[in-house]
């Protein structure tokens, strides 16, 4: 008989069912699923629509008020939100519209403190198979709605034939099922049984991203689910082959840094986009201009792109259409809040991203790897979509959960559980009571 030291996240209880489905519930609502296209089909925001939000706000507080104990445990994190969500409710005083920036500093306030909680309460795969469950649950909803009600579920504008489900349009289902497929991907990698579900999810996830038609998204997808089947492979490899793929690494890196740089136009063309990226230079040229007037401060958070910015209109003359963005994260936050949260939010993502690493060969194995790869993904996409910084947005919130994550600390009756007496994990017990019997001694033949 050998003790089985216990797994360092093991003795943290999984959420019960209740919990998850609420989870569930907020994440579903942050991916913007089904209630936004119904209910704002211009996008817009409406006060039926801030109605629908009041109650998932009374659920956030709930939830964290219910694990207060576990939530301020990551309260190096909330340094950090406490710091981005500061300086958005800055802005405020500096904004074109004051009025929409105050509200959407709120949303962020709840949105922010919901990741908090799930980056917190939910440890090892717990994370990963609540986001891939949530994806199946959507990925089917929208598969119905492409057939039940293609009037939602399949775009009939410039995009015509292409599905978008139960969003707005396609790239936020794409991006969603790319979260939702890199879960799945590491809900398989965190255990040692082939399981039905996340199977499925995958599966369902991978098939609306090719119906999206989105290169983008799938590139995403195919990388994370790369990043965790390598990660997976080199746990069970030896040392000699851990080097040669670190360095085969280094090395692919270097080529296709070099083959960018050189041979970037070809590389676009090859894979069916123009140099312009589908006229997002164009938009990132016109927004240098106006991010020159105003480097420091921006314009206010999410006060940009208003429908009455007179910058915003600018843009959209300049560019010739309705630009509904920057389609890029880091631009969009330099419009908002200038240089200063371009520079914050990038420290608090380097920091993520790199305690993700240090976690990598324990916390990283147990939940499969999920946060690395997650991560990686993230900040790819950031530099094609503007999902940086967004209140009531599941991409920012997932990676904000991470560094929650990454910065979680078990108590001290954590710690001791954890690190049980070296005698009763590695040793046998003592052989006096086999030898005596009564306290008197027992005489043991030897054959």
């Amino acid at each position: 008989m050998h003790a089985v030291r216990p797994e360092p996240e093991s003795i943290l209880s999984d959420p019960p069912l209740w919990e998850q489905a609420a989870a569930g519930l907020v994440i579903c609502m942050l991916t913007g699923a089904l209630i936004g296209p119904v209910l704002a089909p211009n996008q817009g925001e409406t006060p039926l629509l801030r109605l629908f939000w009041l109650p998932i706000y009374a659920l956030i507080v709930g939830l964290s008020v219910a694990r207060f104990k576990t939530v301020v445990r990551v309260w190096p994190a909330w340094i950090a939100l406490g710091c981005i969500i500061g300086l958005a409710f800055a802005s405020k005083y500096w904004s074109i519209d004051p009025s929409t920036t105050g509200r959407r500093v709120i949303a962020m306030v709840f949105s922010g403190s919901f990741a908090m909680y799930l980056g917190s309460r939910f440890h090892g795969p717990n994370l990963p198979r609540l986001l891939a469950s949530c994806a199946l649950i959507m990925g089917v909803l929208s598969v119905f709605m492409v057939f039940a009600v293609p009037s939602i579920g399949v775009h009939h504008d410039v995009n015509a034939g292409m599905w978008r489900g139960i969003w707005y349009e396609k790239n936020q289902m794409g991006i969603v099922m790319v979260a939702g497929g890199i879960a799945a991907t590491a809900w398989l990698a965190s255990g040692n049984r082939i399981r039905i579900i996340p199977i499925l999810s995958l599966v369902v996830c991978l098939g609306l991203v090719l119906a999206t038609r989105s290169k983008t998204s799938l590139l995403c997808i195919m990388l994370g689910i790369s990043i965790i089947g390598a990660l997976w492979a080199l746990k069970r490899v030896g040392p000699a082959l851990i080097v040669a793929a670190v360095w085969i690494g280094v090395i692919g890196c270097a080529v296709g840094w070099w083959l960018w740089t050189f041979e970037s136009a070809e590389i676009l063309k090859a894979l069916g986009k123009d140099p312009t990226l589908t006229g997002r230079t164009e938009i990132w040229e016109a927004l240098f201009r106006m991010i020159d007037e105003r480097p420091w401060t921006g314009y206010g958070y999410n006060a940009f792109w208003g429908p009455d910015s007179a910058p915003a209109n600018w843009v959209r003359y300049q560019t010739g259409w309705l630009v509904p963005s920057a389609h890029n994260g880091w631009i969009d936050l330099l419009v908002q809040l200038g240089w200063p949260g371009a520079i914050l939010v990038g420290t608090v993502m380097t920091s993520s991203y790199v305690l993700n690493l240090v976690r990598l060969p324990t916390a990283g194995v147990r939940e499969g790897f999920w946060g690395i790869a997650y991560l990686t993904v993230y900040i790819l996409l950031t530099f094609s979509e503007s999902v940086l910084l967004s209140a009531q947005n599941m991409p920012w919130t997932m990676c904000l959960a991470i560094l929650a994550r990454a910065v979680y600390r078990e108590s001290s009756v954590d710690r001791a559980t954890l690190a049980p007496p070296r005698g009763r994990a590695y040793q046998t017990g003592p052989r006096i009571a086999s030898d005596y019997a009564d306290g008197r001694p027992v005489l043991i033949r030897r054959r």
